[in-house]
């Protein structure tokens, strides 16, 4: 049972991934990446979350390993506290309380026992660079209000600061200036490109920089694609620089190797460059990275590299410039036009992804399952240049099929629109394209769905439009002599006094459509597409149209603009009540009569959760979120909850996640999510202990209940296993990546060792019967008496547990002594 309590709104995903650099542990295997209110610990050998750390109250602006001890985490946040970590066991050791809001952090082994983190002025706009000196106590929070300005008047992207030389100096740019100021002189030099408007130094603005680890140089980015390598910079008269120019857009993020032998740089290219002794000439690249590089990081080992990207996600790269590990998360699209689906056979959450795509997303790993190219054109990244979108899709016949539509529009007369029907392939397991319709409406599609009746013979589709239609799509025998084929085609088209088509759903078992013509609902047949009723309220458009399920599939479910939920009665074909929501997001739950609805209040969202058969809710939760929530959509559990408050059983069955305008993901549970994490993916931190597997939940606690019950155990019961359908261990196994469990040599001979039965558990019954007629021979030849003694007292030694000892006749005593005298120590060696 769940307690009531328990229930709140949390981040389940989503978050960005290239909000910061992302940071290598000490030993390169794992990688740390910053995710919004969390920090996220990653394995560079396998991709797992292995851990998430959580504390923070607001959003994460800064991570960076402890310098005095690898095996530790510094991590600051808008919430005013520094937090260390001791990230191998997932535990905070420390709060440092600083009391602003911080938007950066850094620390070097020569700062002694202080940090460096920026922090917003009272003027906008206005950041400083200061150091925070971290007091030393016992306690676990600690307020750290000693601060020392540095540097003022800087940009608060933690690329636009870097320290070099061993913590001798450090450099910030913004704009046109470089500063640099050196901790011992505790002088600041300041160097000014040229701001002229003219066109040759029109982009000349600073966008990063990084200081070589052993030299006194500085490499700084600029928005015209040139990098500048700045040298006897502590002269502010006698300073020189020279520039590197590949990109031909502004230079993104830049990093210096371990040794400082090679600069790393990255931009809108999707391309990482790498210039070897700062060289025009020595340079080598690792093009088609997919999007703009956001960030780029260096392991202290120096083996690895790591870049951080604009459609989220990362990707880690040996030092031959090969990929070796993408962690990709939830891609963030400029607009989500699909809104939120349920991909019925991976449970994916489906939305836009890449321009032109379709992602499919793990919400139970919160990473990236695939994408499947839509538009199957190239991505041509150029501002102004107005691209194909993809805006809508919907999934049909129990995820057998999916529709899309994509458009194009550069002029209010030259709309370019498309519809595809894809098919799902098991040979492949993924979708292949079926048909493709080109201008199914000749004007912008509002609405689509299908008809996900389980009595539906033939797969339905409608579409909605603004040019007044609305057409009915059915799939026909597209045979001929060569092969055999399936296609879809138009069979009706339907209007309504040539109003807009705005939205349109089927009823639970298909047999009424629903189609909105701007203020007015209509009910059509789905067997003849006969007009049979309509509801008008004259409240304005409808935004939101849904039918009722289960033992409310008699209602209809209306949200109109004015901010107007409407409830009618198909049966008696009346209004059966409405309210005043201004609703944003109405989604039912394919599992219950339960209906969620979202509306828009003057200090955020407020979720709503009723049936239509009362106006009464069953669920309010005010100020979900702060910010408008733009899609929602009911996932089915695959275990069902047990809440037994009547407010909370909406949540039995179902969980209901939304997307807000910022496209952060949340949801309402009751785990948080750290423990989300599978105990495979917790099990990585400890790879040395390989005992600590699924196989050993199995094995190693079925040898320990065979010791204890050994010695009680009678000597002629055999011993029965486990029955392994009811291990929860094994179906762990079972779904456990090959490359995360040892190897299978290990695993073979643990495996066979715990199924060999102990000499001391052996029963009679056990003994082969094939027995040598010589030892027959022997056996009749020795007296009866001795025989008979011998066997007396084999059996006064075994623990039979009785205290009377059966009495055997000649020939069961015979046939025993023979079992006594084969050898049975080759069981041992196996």
């Amino acid at each position: 049972m769940v307690e009531e309590e328990s229930v709140r709104v949390v981040r389940c995903g989503g978050s960005e991934l290239n909000f910061r650099r992302a940071v290598f542990s000490a030993d390169s295997k794992y990688i740390f990446c910053v995710s919004g209110d969390f920090v996220k610990v990653y394995s560079t050998a396998t991709e797992e979350c292995v851990h998430i750390l959580q504390g923070h109250r607001n959003l994460v602006t800064g991570i960076q390993l402890n310098p005095n001890n690898h095996l530790q985490l510094y991590s600051c946040s808008f919430d005013g506290t520094i937090k260390l970590w001791d990230y191998i066991d997932g535990i905070l050791i420390k709060t440092f309380i600083v009391g602003h809001k911080l938007h950066a952090f850094f620390a070097h082994a020569h700062a002694e026992d202080s940090v460096f983190v920026i922090i917003k002025k009272e003027k906008p706009d206005a950041f400083q660079l200061v150091s925070v000196k971290l007091p030393k106590s016992t306690s676990q929070e600690i307020e750290a209000e000693e601060l020392s300005l540095v540097l003022d008047y800087i940009n608060q992207s933690p690329k636009c600061i870097a320290f070099g030389n061993e913590g001798e100096y450090v450099a910030a740019v913004r704009d046109f200036y470089l500063s640099v100021y050196f901790f011992k002189k505790k002088k600041t030099s300041r160097f000014t490109l040229s701001s002229s408007r003219n066109r040759k130094h029109a982009k000349n603005n600073f966008t990063c920089v990084a200081c070589h680890p052993k030299e006194d140089c500085i490499a700084t980015g600029h928005e015209d694609g040139k990098i500048r390598l700045w040298r006897n910079f502590d002269d502010d008269k006698k300073y020189t620089y020279t520039c590197l120019h590949w990109h031909h857009d502004m230079v993104m993020d830049l990093a210096f190797s371990v040794t400082g032998t090679s600069l790393l740089s990255g931009g809108r290219e999707s391309v990482l460059v790498e210039w070897r002794d700062a060289a025009e000439k020595n340079k080598e690249f690792l093009p088609r990275l997919g999007a703009t590089i956001e960030h780029i990081s260096v392991s202290p080992a120096g083996d690895l590299f790591c870049t951080s990207h604009s459609d989220n996600k990362i990707i880690v790269i040996h030092r031959n410039l090969e990929a070796s590990a993408v962690i990709q998360g939830l891609v963030k699209d400029s607009s989500i036009l699909t809104g939120l689906m349920i991909d019925p056979r991976t449970k994916a959450l489906v939305l836009n992804g890449k321009p032109g795509h379709l992602q499919f997303y793990s919400l139970q790993s919160d990473k990236q399952l695939y994408n499947l190219d839509i538009v199957q054109q190239e991505y041509i990244n150029d501002y102004g240049l107005i691209q194909i979108e993809l805006t809508k899709a919907a999934f049909g016949c129990h995820g057998n099929w999916l529709a899309t539509v994509e458009q194009r529009q550069e002029k209010k007369t030259e709309l370019e629109l498309q519809m595809k029907l894809w098919t799902y392939s098991k040979k492949t397991q993924g979708f292949i394209l079926n048909t493709k319709v080109n201008m199914p409406h000749e004007d912008h599609i509002t609405a689509l769905c299908f008809c996900n009746a389980e009595n539906s013979e033939n797969p339905t589709l409608v579409t909605a439009s603004r040019d007044g239609h609305f057409k009915v799509w059915i799939l026909t025998d597209d045979s001929d002599i060569y092969k055999k084929a399936v296609g879809w085609t138009c069979d009706f088209v339907g209007s309504y006094h040539k109003y807009q088509a705005t939205n349109c759903c089927f009823s639970e078992d298909g047999s009424l459509l629903a189609v909105s013509f701007e203020e007015i609902v209509t009910i059509w047949d789905s067997e003849t597409w006969e007009l049979k009723c309509t509801f008008c309220q004259r409240a304005g458009n409808i935004r939101h149209l849904c039918f009722g399920r289960l033992t409310c599939s008699k209602y209809l479910l209306g949200a109109t603009e004015n901010g107007i939920l409407c409830c009618w009665n198909l049966l008696s074909c009346a209004l059966e009540w409405s309210a005043k929501l201004n609703i944003r997001v109405m989604e039912p739950d394919p599992n219950s009569e339960n209906v969620a609805a979202v509306s828009k209040s003057s200090v955020g969202s407020d979720l709503f959760v009723f049936k239509p058969s009362e106006p009464r809710p069953l669920y309010i939760q005010k100020n979900i979120c702060r910010e408008e929530v733009q899609w929602g959509v009911f996932v089915p559990r695959d275990v069902p909850e047990s809440f037994t408050s009547e407010a909370y059983q909406w949540l039995n069955r179902s969980q209901f996640y939304f997307l807000t305008k910022s496209q952060s993901l949340l949801t309402f549970s009751t785990k948080s999510p750290e423990e989300k994490l599978t105990p495979t993916s917790k099990q990585l931190l400890a790879e040395e202990s390989l005992p600590t597997t699924p196989f050993y939940f199995i094995l190693g606690k079925h040898r320990q209940q065979q010791d204890e019950k050994s010695n009680e155990t009678l000597e002629n019961e055999l011993v029965q296993l486990p029955l392994t359908e009811n291990i929860p261990a094994i179906s762990e196994l079972l779904h456990t990546p090959a490359h995360v469990l040892p190897s299978a040599s290990f695993l073979c001979s643990m495996f066979v060792s715990s199924l060999l039965l102990s000499k001391e558990t052996k029963s009679a019954e056990e003994i082969p019967d094939d027995i040598d007629m010589e030892e027959e021979k022997e056996s009749h030849s020795s007296g009866e008496e001795n025989d008979f003694t011998e066997k007396v007292e084999d059996i006064n030694n075994a623990d039979l547990g009785e205290d009377i000892v059966q009495q055997l006749s000649k020939s069961e005593e015979k046939e025993l002594r023979k079992f006594r005298k084969i050898d049975y120590s080759w069981i041992t060696a196996l």
